[in-house]
C-alpha cells in the first residue's frame, strides 16, 4: 500500500505521486489522464470540503488487476442516495467533480461518519 498525507498546496505533488503508483500497478498511458482527472477533483474536495485544520490522505492498493484509490478527509456530509450520478447543469460552474469521478472509475463508494469521509474508487489495469 502507498499512501501520501497532503493538503490544497500539496495537490500537484498528489497527482505526480499517484500517476508513478498507477503505472507501477500497470495502468496504461491511455488510461492514466482520465484517472487523473478523477483523482485530482476527488482530493481537491477532500481539501477543500473537508476538516480545514486536517490533512487529507491519499492511499493506494492494487487487488488482482484493480487499482484502488482510497482519499479519506475528517469532513463530514450527508453523500445521499447516489452522489455523482447525476450530470451537472448545462451551465454549471461546480458540482462535477463526483460525476466525472464516477465517469471514469469503474467503481466509486462514499462512506461517512465520525470517522471522517471515505472515497474509494476502483480503476481497472
Amino acid at each position: 500500500m502507498a499512501e501520501l498525507a497532503f493538503c490544497l498546496p500539496d495537490l500537484p505533488d498528489v497527482r505526480d505521486f499517484a500517476a508513478v503508483q498507477a503505472v507501477r500497478s500497470g495502468m496504461s498511458q491511455d488510461g492514466l489522464a482520465d484517472f487523473l482527472v478523477a483523482l485530482n477533483e476527488v482530493a481537491t474536495n477532500a481539501v477543500t470540503h473537508g476538516h480545514a485544520t486536517a490533512k487529507a490522505m491519499l492511499r493506494m492498493w492494487t487487488v488482482d488487476r484493480t487499482l484502488v484509490v482510497e482519499i479519506h478527509d475528517e469532513g463530514q456530509w450527508d453523500p445521499g442516495p447516489s452522489p455523482g450520478e447525476t450530470p451537472p447543469g448545462p451551465h454549471a460552474t461546480s458540482g462535477m467533480g463526483l460525476w466525472v469521478a464516477r465517469m471514469v472509475s469503474s467503481d466509486i463508494k462514499f462512506e461517512t461518519g465520525a470517522a471522517g469521509t471515505f472515497i474509494t474508487m476502483s480503476f481497472k489495469v
